[in-house]
């Protein structure tokens, strides 16, 4: 899983992953023991595009999304939520990249 072994390389950072499927976050979390109790990772079940910042959570730097059908154009209204929420988590100068199955691409956030 790409949040795992991001969060083993990130130093002083923290990796927050997502997912709309309770079954894929119960599964993450099984295999993520260790990974959990280092503070640098956090599973949350929730549909990107009802995601929001925990209250006093600060702006992340960067947010990827893999295989997200609200995302790769699936899904455009859903994409047009989810959007706005990932404008509101990310600092202004965040960045967002998406997997569609493809190459991995960098996307501006243009609400």
């Amino acid at each position: 899983m790409a949040a795992r072994e991001i969060s083993r390389r990130i130093g002083d950072g923290k990796i927050v992953a997502i997912d709309r499927s309770e079954k894929a976050i119960k599964q993450a979390l099984a295999a993520s023991v260790t990974d959990l109790l280092s503070g640098r990772l956090e599973f949350r079940n929730v549909a990107i595009e009802e995601f929001e910042l925990e209250q006093g959570e600060d702006r992340f730097d960067l947010a990827f999304a893999m295989r997200v059908g609200a995302l790769d154009g699936r899904h455009p209204n859903a994409g047009k939520r989810a959007m706005k929420r990932l404008k509101a988590a990310l600092k202004p100068d965040g960045l967002l990249f998406i997997d569609a199955a493809g190459p991995i691409k960098g996307e501006d956030i243009l609400i």
